[in-house]
């Protein structure tokens, strides 16, 4: 069983949800959700893991993960989870790094299907051209974040990925 809360934080409201024993999903609560609102230990030492990061105490998550998804898609989200604090790479650096030189595109809708914002930090991950690039949270939410991190988001456009490296 699933079990969530929605929890209030410097962020806005953020849902939280764990299987197992592992979290398995974080984004921002705006929508009806399937499961147990119910909190357990593990969500709540989530909350207190990204309560901690956005505090900026926290340079990386400790709290196990649920990663439902197809073997390439866990296979970009553990390289997205290689990206270090106050760094971005691009979804080409990152197809590259997991042997798929031309897969930028398919890494870009791995990360559009990461259910575990933040912790697996697809944020992190920016257009070749330097620009700002679609996240789960938004735009708005992704330059928050990497300002947080210290990455000067002031040079970055806000346009669509066009990526793939020619």
């Amino acid at each position: 069983m699933i079990n969530y809360m929605d929890y209030e934080t410097e962020i806005g409201i953020v849902r939280l949800a764990e299987h197992n024993g592992k979290i398995c999903h974080l984004d921002m609560a705006d929508d009806d959700f399937a499961g147990n609102k119910t909190e357990t230990p593990i969500l709540r030492q989530a909350l207190r893991e990204l309560e901690e990061y956005l505090k900026g105490g926290r340079k990386e998550f400790d709290i196990p993960l649920e990663m439902n998804g197809t073997e390439f898609q866990k296979q970009v989200w553990e390289e997205l989870r290689r990206v270090p604090y106050g760094t971005t790479a691009t979804y080409g650096e990152i197809a590259s790094r997991i042997g798929r030189a031309r897969a930028c595109r398919a890494v870009g809708g791995a990360a559009g299907s990461n259910r575990i914002l933040i912790i697996i930090p697809c944020h992190r991950i920016i257009g070749s051209d330097g620009s700002l690039t679609g996240f789960g949270g938004g735009l708005p939410l992704k330059k928050t974040l990497l300002e947080l991190e210290g990455v000067s988001c002031e040079d970055m456009r806000t346009e669509v990925e066009t990526e793939c490296e020619k």
